[in-house]
C-alpha cells in the first residue's frame, strides 16, 4: 500500500492544476510547496514592476468556463500581484489548500526496485511512498545567483528578483546597484528609478527589448472574448507559440522579400501594438541571419531614437541576433537612462572585480551603494529538478543521467525513471509558449495516462531509449533549423557557469501536441508499460 497514489511537487500554476485534475479522476495526491503560498513563479517574482509578457485574457486556465467567466483581469498586462491574486482565488475555488504542505521542500524521491513505488522525502520529516511523482517544479523557479567575491561582505541591502522579500524593499533616498540586464532588470529599473536617488545598472549582454503598451483593459474587448472564449482559445492553441491570436496581421512572406518601405510598415504596426508577437511579423526572422538583422536593426534604431546619449545608447544597442535570447517586454527602460541620475556600466569594459562592505568594485572604480539588486535570472527548467535528489531504477540519480545535458521523451518522461512525470520539463515548448497552456495539455495528458494504466492494471510506465534517443534529435533538429541556439542564452543554459550547453525548449507548440496525441492513441508508444 501506498501512502497517496501521487506526490505533486510544486504549488504554482503546474502543480494546481495538477491536484485539481486527479481529484476529479478518483487520486489521492498531496502535493509540496517550498512557499507559503500558492502561485509560483508569481508567488517569488514580486519585484518592482514584475507583470507577465502574455497578455491576461490569454495567460489563465480555459479548463472550466465558470472560473474565466467570473474573474476579472483589470489590464493588459496583468501585474505580479493580481496574477498571485488569481492563483489564490483558484486554490480557494477548489478547495486545493486541504492537499498542499507549505514551507515544505522536497529533499529526495527514491524508486523502489522491489514494489515499484516512490518513497518521497521532505526537509520538515516527512516520508511518504507514492505510486507515482509529478514535478510541477518550473521552468524559471530556481534562482541564480553569480559568484562575485566578497557578496557576503556587502553591509547594504541585497535582493534577487527571483527571491524577492514579502515586504519589499525601500529605495528611497538610497543609492542602488542593478546588476544584470535581462526581463527582470528591464521592468524593475524603471520603478526602482523613479524612487532611488541613484541608480547603477551593470549590464554584461544587451538585450532586445519592445515596448509593451500595457493599458487597462478595454471592457468591450473583455466581454467580446469571454463571449467567445472557447474559440478564442481554440485559435490561440494553432499558434506556434499558444497566444497572439488577435495580433495585427503580419505577412506570409519574407523580410527580404519586402520592400524597404512595407517592411517598415509591417514592423511599424507591431511596435505600435507592442508585445512579444513583434517577432512573428514575419516568416523568416529566425530563420536567416540575413533577415534577421533587418528586423534587429529596426529595433536598433529605436533605441538610438529613445536614449539621447549616443555613448549610452550604443552600449544598450544588442549586437546580437534577436530573438536568440528571450525578446523582453518594456514599459519606459530605455528613457530610463535619460535621467540624470541613472547610470550603465558595460561590465565588458570595466568587469566586476568584488562586492566590498560599501558596495560594488569594478576593475577602475568603485560604486558606493545602499542597496544591490542581483537581477542574474535563473538555472532555467533543469535547476528546481535537479535541486531534488531523484533517484530512478538501480539508484541511478537524474543529475547523472543529465550530466552532459537533459534528455527527456516529449519532455514528459525520463529513461530509467518510471511513474515520474515532468510537467513543461526540457524537450517540451513550455517556455517559448504560453505557459499556462502548455501547462494545461501537459496536466491533461499525464491525467489520462494515468486513467489509461489503472483501467488495464498496469503498474509502471518507463520512457524507452530509443524513443527519447529520437526525441532528443528532434528537438535538436528543429532548433538547429533556427537562429535560437546562435548565442549564449539561458535557452542553452549559458547563463550558469559549468551548465553543460543544450537547447532545451521545443520550438512549435502545435505539432507537439499532436505528436503528444498520437503517443497516447498508440497505447503510449515510446513507453514501456508493465502490469501489476
Amino acid at each position: 500500500m501506498t501512502d497517496v497514489d501521487v506526490v505533486v511537487v510544486g504549488a504554482g500554476f503546474a502543480g494546481m492544476y495538477m491536484l485539481h485534475k486527479l481529484r476529479g479522476l478518483g487520486f489521492s495526491a498531496r502535493c509540496f510547496e517550498v512557499g507559503d503560498g500558492v502561485g509560483g513563479t508569481w508567488y517569488w517574482n514580486r519585484y518592482p514592476g514584475a507583470r507577465c509578457d502574455v497578455e491576461s485574457m490569454e495567460y489563465s486556465y480555459g479548463f472550466d468556463d465558470d472560473l474565466q467567466q467570473e474573474w476579472q483581469w483589470t489590464e493588459r498586462y496583468a501585474p505580479q500581484p493580481e496574477i498571485e491574486a488569481y492563483a489564490n482565488h483558484v486554490a480557494d475555488r477548489y478547495d486545493l489548500r486541504k492537499d498542499i504542505t507549505f514551507s515544505t521542500r522536497v529533499t529526495g524521491a527514491t524508486f523502489d526496485d522491489t514494489t515499484e513505488t516512490w518513497r518521497v522525502t521532505t526537509d520538515s520529516g516527512d516520508d511518504l511512498s507514492a505510486k507515482f511523482v509529478v514535478m510541477a517544479t518550473g521552468c524559471l523557479s530556481s534562482a541564480n545567483l553569480p559568484d562575485i567575491e566578497g557578496m557576503d561582505t556587502f553591509a547594504g541591502e541585497t535582493a534577487h528578483t527571483g527571491r524577492w522579500p514579502k515586504d519589499g524593499v525601500d529605495f528611497a533616498g538610497k543609492r542602488v546597484a542593478v546588476i544584470g540586464t535581462g526581463s527582470s532588470a528591464i521592468q524593475a529599473i524603471p520603478i526602482i528609478a523613479d524612487q532611488c536617488t541613484e541608480l547603477t545598472v551593470f549590464q554584461r549582454t544587451p538585450n532586445y527589448a519592445v515596448p509593451a503598451r500595457n493599458a487597462p483593459l478595454d471592457p468591450a474587448y473583455v466581454a467580446d472574448v469571454k463571449a467567445n472564449y472557447n474559440d478564442f482559445r481554440e485559435a490561440n492553441k494553432l499558434m506556434a507559440a499558444a497566444f497572439g491570436s488577435r495580433l495585427p496581421a503580419g505577412t506570409d512572406k519574407g523580410v527580404l522579400e519586402v520592400s524597404d518601405e512595407d517592411r517598415t510598415a509591417v514592423l511599424d504596426k507591431r511596435w505600435e501594438h507592442g508585445g512579444l508577437g513583434f517577432l512573428g511579423a514575419f516568416v523568416d526572422a529566425m530563420l536567416t541571419p540575413e533577415a534577421n538583422e533587418k528586423v534587429a536593426d529596426y529595433v536598433r534604431d529605436k533605441i538610438r531614437s529613445i536614449v539621447k546619449d549616443p555613448e549610452v545608447a550604443e552600449t544598450l544597442v544588442p549586437k546580437q541576433v534577436i530573438g536568440c535570447k528571450r525578446l523582453c517586454v518594456d514599459t519606459g527602460y530605455y528613457d530610463t537612462f535619460n535621467r540624470e541620475h541613472v547610470h550603465l556600466v558595460d561590465i565588458n569594459k570595466a568587469p566586476i572585480q568584488r562586492i566590498t562592505e560599501s558596495g560594488v568594485q569594478t576593475v577602475d572604480q568603485s560604486y558606493d551603494v545602499d542597496v544591490i539588486v542581483f537581477a542574474t535570472g535563473f538555472d532555467a527548467m533543469t535547476g528546481a529538478l535537479l535541486a531534488v535528489d531523484i533517484k530512478g531504477r538501480d539508484g541511478l540519480a537524474l543529475r547523472d543521467a543529465w550530466s552532459a545535458g537533459p534528455r527527456t521523451y516529449l519532455g514528459l518522461g525520463v529513461v530509467g525513471f518510471p511513474n515520474l512525470f515532468t510537467i513543461s520539463g526540457p524537450g517540451s515548448p513550455s517556455v517559448l509558449t504560453n505557459m499556462i497552456v502548455s501547462i494545461q495539455q501537459h496536466v491533461d495528458w499525464i491525467g489520462d495516462c494515468l486513467a489509461y494504466l489503472r483501467e488495464r492494471n498496469l503498474s509502471t510506465i518507463e520512457a524507452t531509449l530509443p524513443a527519447q534517443d529520437e526525441w532528443v534529435d528532434y528537438v535538436n533538429a528543429v532548433a538547429s533549423f533556427t537562429l535560437f541556439p546562435t548565442c549564449n542564452s539561458w535557452y542553452l543554459g549559458a547563463n550558469v557557469p559549468g551548465k553543460t550547453r543544450v537547447f532545451m525548449p521545443l520550438l512549435g507548440y502545435p505539432p507537439y501536441v499532436e505528436k503528444c496525441d498520437q503517443v497516447a492513441r498508440d497505447n503510449y508508444e515510446g513507453f514501456a508499460l508493465s502490469p501489476a
